[in-house]
């Protein structure tokens, strides 16, 4: 049995999905791009604004499910180009403890949801 994760405090979906579904004690996120929730507005200021809004956005899915970053086991991060990995990963690595942060890959993709040049989602267990 799936129960649908919603919260009002992340984006709402832009297509036909759910910000996230629980299946038994595990979380599977959609993938979140910085989109502020509050005015629908992309956050492209640059790569850590917008890799901020980002990690904000599953910091909310994840509350609406009971749950915080402690709780991810695997995260997917595609990114537009591969020379804002390490901005990216700076910001990134605020949200998680190095000791037991989750399995994670990252790829360069063409082209991203709205052109966007990060998007992440997230695999996460009670």
């Amino acid at each position: 049995m799936k129960t649908i994760i919603t919260t009002t405090k992340a984006p709402a979906p832009i297509g036909p999905y759910n910000q996230a579904t629980l299946v038994g004690n595990t979380l599977y996120t959609s993938g979140q791009i910085a989109i502020n929730p509050e005015n629908g507005e992309l956050v492209l200021d640059n790569i850590a604004a917008e890799t901020t809004q980002v990690m904000e956005n599953l910091k909310e899915v994840l509350a609406a499910a009971e749950m915080t970053f402690e709780n991810i086991v695997k995260t997917s991060i595609f990114i537009s180009d591969m020379h804002n990995f390490s901005a990216i990963n700076e910001v990134y690595a605020k949200y998680f403890n190095e000791e037991t942060a989750p399995a994670r890959e990252t790829v360069e993709v063409a082209n991203l949801p709205k052109f966007v040049n990060v998007e992440i989602s997230v695999i996460a267990i009670k």
